[in-house]
């Protein structure tokens, strides 16, 4: 496939992964990500890959699980209630130290909650979200052009660290219809270099074994400060993000996903009316980019953290800051989406009314 299509953020995500040399999907359908199992259904068909309807998310994550132990690309996808049922199979995984990747199209919560967008699973997203000490890298498109392109970079992540990674995409991304550009070439699974340690036959080597417990005593723990040493150097390494206007802000948005696009309508809105406001945009929301807030808080008085959730990443903005500068927060839980004028009547309350 080559060119330009408009297509769904869902269609995106399918096209991307496959494009990135995966050819095994294993998920249980859910509003609003059910058009991913859907052509997946029909793309892996065409191609010769692997698709499997499971009969639960617990079963697709575990397929994963073994999918990704045999040295392949394997990826599922869900919405919010159906990732919470995955949680303890992605910690198994990461404490087997296997790259798999999990696509979020987030819906509003908790519970069973709704089918409109939303950003409210941000803190299972960042902290692991299953038991255990592990984290999971973690991309937050604001396109469909991003859902097409971030499962390449996700899988390569996630094998460079061996790590799970996830895509966070609210719901509206998903549905929604831009123009998507095919913007790298397609990868040959076949040319793929092979794992170490995957298991594909052990006939004139030594057996490789992948298992997610020790129980020698004391080896878990060594475990552990060896994946915390790894989880720093991604940390160290791996911060993305874009900013706009930034040099000369008097007060910075962050705003990821949906909502970023939202505020950058704001800034235009607010620029224009004299207020130096500027947009800083995560890609990880895990390891977030704490390096940049940490330089901006010399210079900028004040944040505004904007959000479809009753305010998460708003905890790691304090935390990148030091509490040094003034944090406020704007949210749409449950569904609601911000618009450009509600933010910008918040940026005029935050830097002193309308000039």
């Amino acid at each position: 496939m080559a060119g330009k299509k408009l297509m769904y953020g869902n269609h995106a995500v399918v096209e991307g992964v496959i494009a990135a040399g995966c050819r095994f999907f294993a998920g249980y359908p859910i509003t609003p990500q059910n058009e991913i199992p859907e052509l997946m259904s029909i793309r892996m068909n065409e191609i010769g890959g692997v698709f499997v309807q499971t009969e639960s998310e617990i079963s697709a994550i575990n397929m994963l699980f073994g999918a990704a132990a045999a040295g392949k690309r394997a990826m599922t996808s869900s919405s919010s209630p159906g990732i919470s049922l995955m949680q303890e199979g992605i910690s198994y995984i990461a404490g087997a130290d296997m790259p798999v990747l999990v696509v979020n199209i987030v819906r509003g919560g908790p519970g069973l909650g709704n089918i409109a967008p939303a950003q409210s699973d941000y803190y299972q997203a960042t902290r692991g979200g299953g038991h255990g000490d592990y984290f999971t890298i973690t991309l937050a498109p604001h396109s469909a052009q991003d859902l097409y392109e971030f499962p390449k970079l996700a899988f390569e992540l996630a094998e460079k660290y061996r790590n799970p990674a996830l895509i966070l995409a609210d719901g509206l991304l998903g549905q929604m219809m831009e123009p998507v550009e095919f913007s790298f070439k397609p990868i040959d699974p076949k040319s793929l270099p092979e794992k170490e340690w995957a298991l594909c036959g052990c006939k004139g080597r030594e057996r490789r074994v992948v298992r997610s417990y020790d129980l020698k005593a004391g080896k878990l723990e060594v475990l552990n400060l060896r994946r915390a040493e790894k989880y720093a150097k991604i940390k160290s390494n791996e911060q993305r993000f874009k900013t706009k206007y930034c040099n000369d802000a008097d007060l910075v948005i962050v705003a990821y996903g949906t909502c970023s696009r939202v505020a950058d309508a704001a800034v235009k809105m607010a620029r224009d009316k004299g207020f130096k406001v500027g947009l800083l945009r995560p890609i990880t929301l895990w390891p977030f980019p704490m390096d940049v807030l940490g330089d901006m808080v010399k210079k900028v008085d004040n944040f505004l953290v904007v959000e479809m959730s009753n305010g998460q990443m708003i905890d790691d903005v304090k935390l990148a800051t030091e509490c040094r500068s003034r944090i406020y927060f704007h949210g749409r839980p449950g569904g609601g989406v911000p618009t450009p004028p509600e933010i910008y009547k918040r940026i005029e309350e935050v830097l002193g009314g309308a000039r």
